[in-house]
């Protein structure tokens, strides 16, 4: 559907699927009855319905595309159903559905805006499309800059390409098994240091309570310091033991892997490879294109002191 002209065989079963789905029917039965009038996907296969309901959720069938702050415009190409007809569809999507597409290869602490240098949220487009945005400013939270957001499919496409590039080269796959160590360890010790601030808070608490002489502006001021850094740490800590989910020595082909391994795995991989991802915003609004001019890596160093240095 990327192309301006309409093939009206295939817009024909389109439009059709999009009527039983306005009337309540389910993506499987739709599926069965476009297989039985003879309906095939673009590239001649039958439709899945996984398959069809990408299709029937994507803006483009409306001529409809998305701005980088998720708003819902004119594309400017053709038709194929109505714009109310295509956002009753959209409206109707299940709870599951809904929750199946907000998984996320690169949430967490990985990826930053590369303005601001704020931790990108998951943030749905209008159309419910995934993404991340740098969150605004609010008296709440007043670090984010809300200028940077990116579409997650075709950014976790980039991303996924430059780590699988990344993997193909033989001295990061004999290196694999012992960077996980390495971050595992890392996070035991993140681990301890949380469990040392807990102690020292317990600790802050009980003595403040006993009459130490400390005035309530400095245990408060205290506390909140420990709280941030139990926080910070324990965050930290479990964005490291992601990794352990990644397999070692028992996979000869991580590439190959990659194509078919479950999510958890595949976050643990890239964590495994990158410290942090900066995306910066688009060169011009509505782009739909993720490049090395708008996403920067930085990619882990492992024994740096032993190694030459890594590709950016």
């Amino acid at each position: 559907m990327a192309n301006k002209r309409v093939i009206e065989v295939e817009a024909e079963g389109i439009r059709a699927a999009a009527s039983r789905r306005r009337a309540g029917q389910t993506f499987e039965a739709i599926t069965e009855w476009m297989a039985e009038a003879g309906y095939v996907t673009t590239m001649g296969n039958l439709f899945k319905p996984d398959v069809l309901a990408g299709v029937l959720y994507h803006p483009a069938i409306a001529g409809l595309m998305e701005t980088d702050d998720g708003e819902l415009v004119d594309s400017g190409g053709p038709r194929i159903i109505p714009v109310d007809e295509y956002l009753e569809i959209l409206a109707m999507r299940s709870d599951k559905e809904r929750a199946d597409q907000q998984e996320y290869l690169l949430s967490g602490p990985l990826s930053v805006c590369g303005l601001c240098g704020t931790t990108l949220g998951a943030s749905p487009s209008n159309a419910g499309a995934r993404g991340h945005r740098c969150p605004p400013s609010t008296k709440q939270h007043p670090d984010g800059c809300g200028k940077v957001r990116i579409n997650a499919d075709l950014y976790e496409r980039y991303v996924s390409e430059q780590v699988l590039g990344e993997l193909a080269k033989p001295e990061v796959a004999e290196l694999i098994g012992a960077a996980r160590d390495e971050l595992l360890s890392q996070a035991a010790d993140l681990d301890k240091q949380v469990a040392s601030a807990r102690r020292r808070q317990k600790k802050l608490g009980a003595d403040y309570g006993a009459g130490s002489g400390m005035s309530l502006a400095a245990f408060k001021a205290a506390d909140r310091e420990l709280t941030k850094l139990i926080r910070e740490k324990s965050t930290k800590a479990r964005h490291l033991k992601q990794v352990k989910h990644v397999p070692v020595g028992s996979v000869p082909d991580l590439v190959r892997w990659w194509k078919h391994a479950p999510l958890k795995a595949k976050k643990g991989l890239v964590v495994l490879l990158l410290e942090q991802i900066a995306v910066y915003p688009a060169a011009s609004r509505g782009s739909r294109t993720v490049d090395a001019d708008r996403v920067a890596f930085t990619w882990r160093q492992w024994d740096a002191a032993e190694q030459e240095p890594r590709s950016a």
